[in-house]
């Protein structure tokens, strides 16, 4: 039986442009771009300034201790010199349910939300952020329930605590609505208001900025933190950042219909055989698990996260299988984001560019490294990429065509910097950013060089990597966030420091890890 369901990237891009009323006349007549906003802080022209990125947060539920609360105490230390935080995605785990915002998100970040000293008093949809929260969506932030799972879940939950129980999955009633939670918790839900009067008067109070592309969403922190759609763009201190919604490409590619791609086939197929029987095991093993014992419940944590991380291999491989020439890509949000690079590198104002998405385009985690996914998104990347570097030919002077591209997803922190992969992705710094309370990954046993092509040609290295290490008693965990100090000057320049949290025998330590320079 599935834990999750993904909905059709097509439910997803028709779904989300209802949500926000894309293009909606009222919009339109006003000249408003629904994919910009301003933050209106008064600090935003400052060249030197310092941001907060955490990603795959997500989970409140853990037998005897809270990543995600650490991790976000650990937050609160850097938050005073941070002017917003980044969030790569999975907000919410296991479904982006709104039952869930409350353990897994209100309750761990409330001293980042107005009102947040009383946080039962705050609703998911009516969060107003003290420091800018700007996520992008993660998968999970649109998993969905198959009703059967929730009928089970719930009615099989007393008799589980009864039995000091095994596997406890944040699984309620329903999950997301087709991303439906994460709409109403982060963006300007344009939706719910059915009078024009009443619509028109809302643009004309919150939609006040001006950019070189129209009026736009004033974000105000403590009074207005709606972002205007679920892919969108700002200027901070000289710098563009891009956030992307990638679930909405990363459509694997077509398996081609020769000879080997029939091998191919065949050996998807028996690896979902083989991840069903390990998923099997490890609930057989788990059975026989006491959560009393706090290694037992530390072991029965993992064990979830494995059975997590089971279901999205299998699910990348039943994509991969389902895939055809008919698969649907968002290419008005790729040529999007090509068009507002290209206007980026056309202006002498702008000093730097970050992108930031969920779905890694380069990574060495274990499990997502190799999955039909994150080769889709670095092909999809490359496109635009491509096409920036044809329009702006001489004027990147040398330098990478984006200064930093940020991700989640891969349940770990990691630096990797491309070689010259023959594309517009070369010589970029990547840093995946996933490991921020969620179940962590190791790296892979390849190592650290990711090659393509049947010459392996090398086109990335990971230089960094914290995830989840050793085994057995020795095992460690590295819960993770970013804080990004951004220099004046041009070109742009970052000092990258890690802030790292190790669990290790049930006690929590801070390990000072180095800052790097990008």
């Amino acid at each position: 039986m599935k834990i999750v369901s993904d909905p059709p990237i097509a439910t997803k891009l028709c779904k989300m442009k209802q949500r926000v009323r894309w293009e909606d006349p009222l919009i339109s007549d006003r000249q408003i771009d629904q994919t910009s906003f301003v933050l209106d802080d008064g600090f935003s022209d400052r060249q030197e300034f310092s941001f907060l990125v955490i990603g795959d947060s997500g989970t409140g539920y853990h037998r005897s201790h809270n990543p995600q609360r650490k991790v976000a105490e650990m937050l609160l230390e850097h938050q005073s010199r941070c002017r917003f935080l980044l969030h790569t995605g999975d907000v919410v785990y296991l479904v982006g349910s709104s039952e869930y915002y409350p353990a897994n998100f209100i309750h761990p970040y409330r001293e980042f939300i107005v009102g947040g000293e009383k946080p039962d008093k705050i609703h998911y949809d009516r969060m107003v952020f003290k420091l800018p929260i700007l996520p992008v969506p993660g998968n999970h932030d649109y998993y969905d329930l198959p009703l059967i799972s929730g009928v089970l879940a719930q009615a099989t939950w007393p008799l589980r605590r009864l039995l000091r129980t095994k596997m406890s999955f944040d699984i309620g009633w329903h999950g997301s609505h087709q991303g439906q939670t994460y709409a109403k918790a982060f963006l300007d839900y344009l939706q719910k208001i059915d009078n024009p009067n009443e619509l028109g008067r809302h643009l004309d109070t919150y939609y006040t900025a001006k950019t070189n592309t129209g009026r736009c969403l004033r974000y105000q922190p403590g009074l207005f933190t709606r972002l205007p759609n679920r892919y969108y763009t700002f200027r901070y201190g000289g710098v563009d950042f891009f956030a992307l919604d990638s679930n909405t490409f990363n459509a694997p590619i077509p398996i081609p219909a020769t000879k080997e791609g029939e091998s191919l086939r065949r050996q998807l197929i028996r690896r979902l055989a083989e991840l069903e029987r390990k998923k099997e095991q490890i609930m057989e093993i788990s059975a026989q698990l006491n959560s009393s014992n706090p290694d037992e419940a530390e072991q029965l944590d993992d064990y979830e996260g494995k059975l997590e991380q089971i279901e999205e291999m299998k699910l990348d491989i039943e994509k991969q299988l389902a895939a055809d020439e008919k698969s649907v890509i968002d290419w008005e949000q790729l040529n999007w984001l090509k068009q507002r690079l290209i206007a980026s590198w056309q202006d002498e104002q702008v000093r730097g560019r970050v992108i930031y998405l969920h779905h890694p385009p380069y990574v060495t985690e274990a499990t997502k490294w190799n999955q039909a996914q994150t080769k889709s998104i670095r092909f999809h990347l490359r496109w635009v990429l491509d096409g920036v570097a044809s329009a702006v030919g001489e004027l990147a002077a040398g330098r990478p065509l984006v200064d930093l591209v940020i991700s989640g997803h891969a349940h770990c922190l990691e630096h990797l910097r491309t070689e010259n992969t023959g594309h517009g992705d070369s010589n970029i710094n990547w840093l995946v950013c996933g490991g921020s309370g969620y179940s962590l990954r190791r790296q892979r046993k390849q190592g650290t060089d990711i090659l393509e092509t049947e010459e392996n040609l090398l086109v990335a290295r990971s230089l960094l990597f914290y995830g989840r290490h050793d085994q057995g008693k020795h095992k460690r965990r590295f819960y993770s966030a970013l804080r990004i100090d951004v220099q004046p000057g041009q070109p742009v320049k970052f000092s990258v420091q890690p802030l790292i949290l190790e669990r290790f025998r049930h006690e929590w330590h801070q390990p000072q890890a180095e800052p790097f320079l990008l």
